[in-house]
């Protein structure tokens, strides 16, 4: 409780005045551009922001070695809180106990830099970090409501030992909890939607956010010098890289020699143990395949920028329909075509043929034929696909979403108790920004 913090993007008074809105958002990434959630976490803030307010995002920062930005670059109306990044001792339990100290730890920090829980008018966090504790606190402290960002709904098919799996059981119980505890929910999909408005809750439907400002012009090579595909993100089984490279293996070897597949976010030794790829994995594909690790945001930017096409193929299963891929929104910001098959709410966003080219399934054929097709664009039709993939992103940009957002984390303020706040659907917010 008495750890120190770290403020950035604050003017010297760091109490706003009483009448300015203030939003709470609790998180524990590599903030604000270090990974999936991370962005998800600032265009979210961005966009639930009230006017004139200002959004407290007070983090906890992730216990791997990397080291928060000294001065993040953060938008107007984006304040950073950031926890000290003292270890939790004292090996399982330890790292128990200091997750589960985490809300007391936030509320501390308010109070020292200036805030008064209980005159903040939301709070909302990641489903990561919702727990008894955290409502209770939360419940104590402040005096609005409540709203829990669902991401996902795993299943237990995902992990070897099934329900066994801490993880899963922890991500299954929050998940209960955030349908009866939380005063309202985001959820990412609609498949997600139907479930927490099914058990009473607010829902509002948020796909990935993007910033299109943020996205220069593309730049790929000419088709004529080979077909590059761009896979950038953290793969798990999820992400089917197996089937891609075997779609890859499957196709005439003229045709092979023309398709190179960047993968970024794993290395080469990661793919093993980090994806579906097997010991073997592209061993036999080495001029076709090539792994950049980890890299900066910067970088992955710009290998968008070059590539023709970013690849996504996912499994028509349960956890593939209730997330939505990050991917999709900042490959079509970046005026980069898609190739992938349906999943999640998709199908409202990409047209076969208009903003890339749509698999018939999720198997290697199925990629295969897909690759054909992308093999025989020129780089007229693909120049026509990029224009369509970066109109179609501004349904995607946090701006077409700050009014819905906003008003649904801000409603009934002073209730405590989750009054009800009428939902928005994605469809509506699309149609409004030109999707």
């Amino acid at each position: 409780m008495g750890e120190s913090t770290t403020i950035a993007g604050q003017r010297r008074h760091l109490r706003p005045a009483a009448t300015t809105p203030q939003v709470l958002a609790l998180a524990a990434y590599r903030f604000p551009h270090g990974d999936a959630m991370s962005n998800r976490l600032l265009q979210l803030a961005r966009s639930a922001t009230p006017p004139g307010g200002v959004t407290l995002v007070v983090n906890d920062w992730p216990e791997d070695g990397t080291r928060p930005p000294t001065a993040p670059d953060l938008p107007p109306g984006v304040r950073l809180i950031t926890l000290s990044r003292e270890r939790a001792g004292g090996g399982v339990a330890g790292r128990w106990l200091h997750r589960c100290t985490r809300p007391l730890r936030v509320i501390s920090a308010l109070r020292r830099a200036g805030v008064r829980p209980k005159e903040l008018t939301a709070v909302y966090l990641p489903l990561g970090l919702w727990n008894l504790l955290t409502w209770l606190v939360l419940r104590t402290a402040v005096r609005c409501p409540v709203t829990v960002d669902v991401l996902e709904r795993h299943d237990a098919a995902q992990f070897p030992h099934g329900w066994f799996t801490p993880y899963f059981a922890r991500h299954r119980w929050a998940f209960f909890l955030a349908g009866r505890l939380a005063d309202r929910i985001i959820a990412i999909t609609e498949a997600l939607e139907r479930h927490f408005v099914g058990v009473g809750r607010p829902t509002l439907v948020v796909p990935p956010q993007v910033d299109c400002s943020d996205y220069d012009a593309p730049a790929p090579p000419p088709l004529d010098d080979g077909l590059r595909l761009l896979y950038a993100g953290s793969a798990g089984t999820k992400d089917q890289l197996a089937v891609l490279l075997e779609g890859i293996r499957a196709l005439a070897p003229d045709e092979r020699a023309r398709v190179h597949l960047t993968i970024a976010g794993i290395s080469r030794e990661q793919a093993t143990s980090l994806s579906d790829l097997d010991e073997a994995g592209p061993d036999d594909l080495d001029d076709q395949v090539s792994f950049l690790g980890r890299v900066p945001r910067d970088r992955v930017l710009a290998e968008l920028r070059r590539a023709h096409f970013s690849v996504l193929v996912r499994p028509t299963v349960g956890y593939a329909q209730a997330g939505f891929p990050s991917k999709v929104p900042e490959s079509l910001a970046a005026g980069c075509p898609v190739l992938l098959n349906y999943t999640s709410d998709l199908r409202r966003y990409i047209v076969d043929g208009r903003e890339g080219i749509v698999l018939d399934g999720s198997g290697a054929d199925d990629v295969r034929r897909g690759l054909e097709r992308a093999l025989r664009v020129d780089d007229p039709g693909w120049r026509a696909m990029s224009r369509a993939a970066r109109e179609r992103a501004h349904c995607f940009d946090y701006r077409a979403w700050t009014p819905a957002v906003s008003d649904f984390v801000t409603a009934g303020r002073g209730s405590g108790a989750g009054s009800p706040a009428s939902a928005a659907s994605a469809a509506e917010v699309s149609r409004r920004s030109g999707g």
